[in-house]
């Protein structure tokens, strides 16, 4: 076995994570179920605190009476509830969803915006689903700093930092913007597959010589 080699700068940290994360997860895409840059919106604000499993057993039956933010702007939160009620969160997602679908009706004339700064500004979606859409409906530049992100980005030793706006710069400054994107649905597989939140599998972790948490163990 490779001696582990303690005292690695963040960025030397990223470039081998990068690499063993592409060769483990070469064909790594978004959890989420959807067919458009409204589905991707209204599915990754729905998923905030739950799982993406639940978001998509939900949506069928979302998109199917409220294909359109038409539609959806349409609709009361009341008229919603029903159809998202196994989902986390639902009473306060509901009135969240109508409210962005009104927004991008009234403000961007029911299209989803690409700017960051648009997409910040509709009801329920701050920088992680921003960047969700970015990169899955956009294929623009994104890195989506979910929990299992954040949680990873520190252990590796990538930052130090536990707010997602800033783990997202530190993250940025260690990488060119062509592997934002799937950098972040990777190491997302990664942290649900392996790197657990109570009880990480190290031993089993094809990038341990190159973390900080497994180097101090």
């Amino acid at each position: 076995m490779p001696r582990r080699q303690p005292g690695k700068t963040p960025a030397q940290r990223m470039r081998a994570v990068v690499k063993i994360l592409a060769r483990l997860y070469p064909d790594a895409s978004c959890a989420l179920v959807f067919n458009n840059a409204f589905e991707v919106l209204i599915a990754t604000i729905l998923s905030a605190q739950t799982t993406d499993a639940s978001v998509n057993a939900a949506a069928p039956a979302l998109f199917g009476k409220y294909p359109t933010p038409e539609k959806l702007a349409a609709a009361t939160p009341e008229a919603v509830l029903p159809l998202i009620r196994t989902i986390g969160l639902y009473r306060n997602k509901s009135k969240y969803i109508v409210a962005c679908a009104r927004a991008l009706v009234d403000r961007f004339g029911g299209v989803v915006p690409s700017a960051m700064d648009d997409l910040v500004s509709l009801p329920g979606a701050g920088r992680k689903t921003a960047n969700c859409v970015r990169v899955n409906a956009f294929h623009l530049p994104g890195i989506m700093c979910d929990t299992h992100c954040c949680r990873l980005s520190a252990r590796i030793g990538l930052t130090d930092e536990t707010n997602p706006e800033k783990v997202e710069r530190d993250l940025a400054g260690l990488m060119p913007e062509r592997e934002w994107g799937d950098f972040s649905h990777r190491i997302i597989i990664h942290g649900r597959r392996v790197c657990h939140a109570r009880t990480p599998d190290c031993d089993a972790c094809a990038i341990r010589l190159h973390c900080r948490y497994a180097e101090a163990r």
